[in-house]
């Protein structure tokens, strides 16, 4: 089966960018409902909570990635019996996946206090709401959740992005109505775990109205289930890494600065976050076209769409940073008021590391659709060990700085080199010396605009909306001048253009 990619990214990339700015506004309205009805700590303490259960998480192993890339092959195939057998697997995987969570976070619960540096909002018991954030994790592996695989591995995800916005419309309209009218958090988070069973339900009703000849049935071959866990052994260690990076932060914060520094923390990556996702609907939408490429293309041809892909989200993640230069100062006055932001090299740092986390994503999309995960194996974990033992080092002498350091830090000079030469070497078999020249312009190109616009952002004012409106104003002129004086002869930049007309047209 030849999947129609374009058509089918550019479906996904419509609902997943929906999905997106409906989360971004909704989330932004119940975050500041809940600053303002309980007190910021209560943000750094969801925070905290959430970090922690991705951290337990890592029993998940990268089970799913194995299974959707087990099936690129066998859906292009045709070959349905296969596609049953694999459902299947990932049916055990996930149960096995949901109780060893439970178990972790039950062990985990007597050494919560040791993660909360200062006080704790006197109505909350740390131990009641962790249940209650452990029930949400477990419950979206137990019910029905093997089924959403099926529509991923189809490149259907935009079909699971569209209940995605419905019911996080309705639960989030929902959670704001209990933080203003109960000011009850306990109420609040209730709603969450309902909102996860309806959506795991639904899925798997979408999933077998759509492809209904898919049922959980039968069994791999021998070789062919000890290839996946050797997939699935591959992908753990790079899962630990990844683990490691992401929510190592938070824990270090939370653990030596406490949780109101962690909270203000969190509002200000909060932004970069959502901006993340929305550029992250690239990167989901165009992944099972990226793996049914590399199966049917030549490698001339995937190469070509990688350097593509590459200039496309260095432009994208550019125009971003220059608005968070020029912006986010004066959002989060306005937002949590003056005394709750941070110093303006937080935010440039942020910048940097976003840029650093966007061109990653790029490399890690074709790795992940290469399914090279055995070459990459111990690249996140080095990565991550590097990045905690720099955030426990750096953190006592430079506090929340030394924290975004130590992450772009781990991911320029390891993570990044380590996944290219994977690539090149395992994927392409060639060199890497054009792309790498061409990721080096585009970052050029970056830091000159952060840095003019950093020059300007510094003598501009931040109050007032006419102000806010010339900085925007500036940042998106500065941005994409620079980089269409740049780009504008080259072939990827062509390439750009058309892809994105492409996109739109489908």
């Amino acid at each position: 089966m030849r999947l129609d990619r374009t058509k089918n990214a550019g479906k996904g990339m419509a609902f997943e960018i929906l999905k997106n700015f409906n989360g971004i506004i909704l989330s932004f309205v119940c975050r500041t409902a809940m600053i303002y009805c309980l007190g910021i700590e209560y943000t750094g303490l969801g925070g905290l909570y959430s970090s922690i259960l991705n951290v337990l998480n890592i029993a998940e192993l990268g089970v799913g990635t194995a299974m959707i890339f087990s099936m690129y092959k066998p859906i292009a195939e045709d070959d349905e019996e296969k596609i049953c057998a694999l459902v299947n697997l990932y049916k055990k995987y996930l149960r096995v996946i949901g109780a060893v969570i439970l178990g972790l976070g039950l062990c985990i619960m007597p050494f919560l206090d040791k993660l909360i540096s200062g006080d704790v909002p006197k109505d909350i018991n740390i131990y009641i709401l962790f249940l209650m954030n452990l029930s949400v994790t477990v419950c979206s592996y137990w019910l029905f959740a093997y089924k959403t695989c099926i529509l991923l591995a189809h490149q259907k995800n935009y079909v699971t992005e569209r209940i995605d916005v419905i019911l996080n419309f309705v639960f989030s309209i929902l959670q704001i109505l209990v933080l203003i009218i109960f000011k009850n958090y306990y109420a609040y988070f209730g709603l969450e775990l309902v909102r996860q069973i309806c959506a795991n339900l639904i899925k798997a009703y979408a999933a077998k109205r759509r492809y209904p000849q898919y049922r959980a049935i039968g069994k791999l071959e021998k070789t062919e289930e000890k290839n996946i866990r050797k997939k699935v052994k591959d992908i753990f260690t790079s899962r630990i890494g990844e683990v490691i990076t992401v929510y190592a932060d938070t824990l270090v914060i939370s653990a030596f600065l406490g949780l109101t520094l962690l909270a203000q923390y969190q509002n200000y990556f909060y932004i970069f976050t959502a901006v993340s996702g929305v550029i992250g609907v690239v990167f989901n939408a165009t992944r099972a076209g990226i793996g049914n490429s590399l199966v049917i293309e030549s490698k001339d041809k995937n190469m070509n769409d990688m350097n593509i892909f590459t200039l496309l989200v260095f432009w994208i993640s550019t125009v971003c940073v220059s608005e968070f230069i020029c912006i986010y100062q004066p959002f989060i006055k306005i937002w949590v008021k003056e005394n709750n932001m941070l110093p303006f090299g937080i935010v440039v740092l942020l910048s940097i590391l976003f840029l650093v986390e966007q061109y990653r994503k790029v490399l890690e999309t074709y790795r992940t659709a290469a399914g090279t995960w055995h070459y990459d194996r111990w690249r996140p974990l080095i990565a991550g060990l590097v990045n905690l033992a720099l955030n426990l080092s750096m953190i006592n002498f430079i506090g929340l700085y030394g924290v975004v350091l130590s992450t772009v830090i781990s991911q320029l000079f390891i993570s990044i080199p380590w996944i290219i030469k994977n690539i090149f070497k395992n994927v392409f078999d060639t060199s890497s010396k054009k792309f790498i020249l061409l990721s080096t312009k585009c970052a050029v190109f970056s830091i000159v605009v952060m840095v003019a616009l950093s020059f300007v952002s510094i003598k501009l004012p931040i109050d007032g909306a006419p102000v806010i409106a010339i900085r925007i104003i500036i940042g998106l002129l500065l941005s994409n001048i620079i980089f269409i004086i740049g780009f504008f002869k080259t072939d990827e930049f062509s390439g750009c253009i058309n892809l994105v007309k492409k996109l739109i047209s489908r």
